[in-house]
């Protein structure tokens, strides 16, 4: 596995299979684990396509298995950024971690994506009450 990031935070590595494993720690671990994985969930229900998908959820670990959303962006005017998060809005998240380090770029079709969203919210009126499974 390639290590991409390892802060007091978290720690994250991309697998030979291309998913992109991420590991909880530090100040409020676990709030930031359940508030990832519910956001992703969310995401996903709503239809979302340039997110990470979850693949796998472990509370014991505090550690999520995603898809892989491309490589990280280095250059990105801001008001292209801005429009970027600004399109998670009509799903009703904001991501309120807007900055360079999560936006990367899927070479597969040509598409700007958000990452990281353990500290996004799920915005009024868009909470869902339909508690599915999570996957495994």
């Amino acid at each position: 596995m390639e290590q991409v990031k390892d802060t007091l935070r978290a720690a994250v590595r991309i697998g030979y299979d291309g998913r992109v494993h991420k590991i909880f720690r530090g100040p409020q671990a676990e709030e930031r684990f359940a508030n990832e994985v519910k956001v992703l969930r969310h995401l996903e229900k709503a239809g979302c396509t340039f997110v990470p998908r979850l693949l796998e959820a472990d509370p014991a670990q505090l550690k999520i298995v995603t898809t892989n959303c491309g490589n990280r962006v280095d250059h990105l005017d801001g008001e292209r950024m801005s429009e970027i998060y600004a399109e998670l809005e009509p799903f009703g998240v904001r991501h309120d971690d807007a900055e360079m380090r999560n936006v990367t770029y899927r070479q597969s079709d040509g598409r700007f994506c958000l990452i990281d969203f353990e500290f996004a919210t799920i915005l009024p009126g868009f909470e869902q009450t339909d508690d599915t499974p999570a996957p495994q």
